[in-house]
């Protein structure tokens, strides 16, 4: 039965595995509001985690015919398609007399939350970013699924909104090409994806337009959208090196002319926009059976050793069941 990480942690009677959820939702509208098809049994020996479904490729049609003549058979095309549940998460490690010693900072409390944005952070990065053919510890995310498909919409490059001077003179065509991009989906998507400087964009051509919505998330905050599409922000993911978008700018070059006359131009400072319809039959989560996506183990201060160890660890994969329920707009000028 597919469920909710609120609905998680309703059939949850640990206060601490409570408070991790809450604490996944509070900071991710995505996380908050995928469900989550609780249907995978590890195989033999518990060395896979595979679910298998069928994903839509192409929709039946429907047409008219003359008297005394047959319709023209079509058939909706589908195909097996599987996606293996990665394991992911983090540890940590906090001296014994630190924690007892930390006052009113609580050791342990300050690095299971700062792990948890970790992992939260890292799970919006894999639901774009990742590749099994790249890495086969990643699980696909929406660039590698999207790459290739109707609904990859690429007459948006280039299209310059970087600054307030472009926003201005560029918005009612950036809407225009949103609007061109939306209709190719089937039926209004839910959220529009991206890092945090895409986001901010479109939400000044909405205001611009007077087409920014509000609503309220499940904290009663307010979240703001297109058209009543909510922004999700998916933030920043720190690499343990450098931090930047989950939805990482990046360049593209264009060679016209042969030969001697060839001129090669770069575009720089391009993001993309990724619209998803929630729910089992467009884009969700998956999870191993029994509910139990989010693990947290807390350090037992009751036990020898002078260091303690904890950990987070969350086991999961996202699928797109239908093609048409999700689509990304290539190559927007943020900068």
């Amino acid at each position: 039965m597919p469920l909710t990480l609120a609905q998680a942690k309703a059939a949850m009677t640990d206060k601490v595995d409570q408070l991790v959820i809450d604490e996944f939702r509070r900071e991710s509208s995505l996380l908050d509001k995928l469900a989550f098809d609780d249907a995978v049994s590890p195989g033999t020996g518990g060395s896979t985690m595979t679910y298998g479904y069928v994903q839509l490729l192409t929709p039946s049609t429907a047409s008219t015919r003359k008297i005394n003549s047959e319709y023209t058979p079509n058939e909706a095309v589908r195909k097996k398609c599987t996606a293996d549940i990665k394991i992911f998460g983090g540890s940590f490690t906090v001296d014994r007399v630190i924690q007892e010693t930390s006052g009113n900072l609580n050791e342990i409390e300050f690095q299971l939350k700062d792990k948890i944005k970790a992992v939260r952070n890292y799970f919006h990065y894999l639901v774009i970013n990742g590749d099994s053919a790249k890495n086969e510890d990643e699980f696909d995310g929406l660039d590698a699924i999207l790459t290739g498909s109707s609904t990859e919409y690429k007459d948006s490059i280039g299209l310059d909104i970087s600054n307030s001077a472009m926003l201005d003179t560029n918005y009612k065509k950036f809407l225009d090409v949103l609007d061109e991009f939306l209709s190719g989906l089937d039926g209004k998507p839910d959220a529009l994806l991206g890092g945090s400087k895409v986001i901010s964009r479109i939400q000044a051509v909405a205001r611009r337009a007077g087409y920014l919505t509000q609503s309220e998330d499940s904290f009663g905050r307010k979240a703001n959208g297109y058209n009543g599409i909510e922004f999700i922000d998916l933030g920043k993911y720190f690499d343990g090196t450098s931090t930047a978008d989950v939805v990482n700018p990046y360049s593209v070059s264009k060679t016209t002319g042969e030969g001697d006359s060839a001129v090669t131009t770069t575009t720089a400072g391009l993001c993309d926009l990724y619209a998803v319809k929630f729910g089992l039959d467009g884009f969700h989560a998956v999870s191993p059976a029994g509910g139990k996506l989010i693990s947290t183990y807390l350090p037992d201060l009751k036990q020898p050793g002078a260091v303690k160890k904890g950990e987070v660890e969350m086991k999961a994969a996202v699928v797109l069941k239908n093609t048409l329920k999700a689509g990304v707009m290539r190559g927007i000028k943020i900068q």
